[in-house]
């Protein structure tokens, strides 16, 4: 089973410029897990103290919310597309 993680603009200065990866991952925990391992720095900025993707980190599998799939539970099947998607906030006055 594989499937292909689109990594956005942002994070790609932490992956020395790939744009996608195929993983082998079972559902989310392990995905953040395998993104740790092939992009160690990638690591430190999608995870928080507690080894868990951080808040503001959106997940899309398949263009479908992960929340609304069943979150970390969710099994991958293969040939889905998984897309990160950070928060962005903030703005001027």
């Amino acid at each position: 089973m594989s499937i292909r993680v689109m990594l956005p603009a942002a994070f790609q200065r932490h992956t020395d410029g790939v744009k996608q990866v195929d993983s082998s991952a079972v559902n989310l925990p392990a995905l953040v897990e395998d993104l740790k391992f092939k992009f160690p720095v990638l690591g430190e900025h999608i995870k928080d103290e507690d080894g868990k993707l951080r808040k503001f980190i959106n997940v899309y599998v398949n263009d479908e919310d992960i929340r609304f799939l069943g979150g970390e539970s969710y099994a991958f099947q293969d040939k889905d597309e998984v897309m990160f998607i950070p928060s962005i906030a903030g703005g001027s006055r």
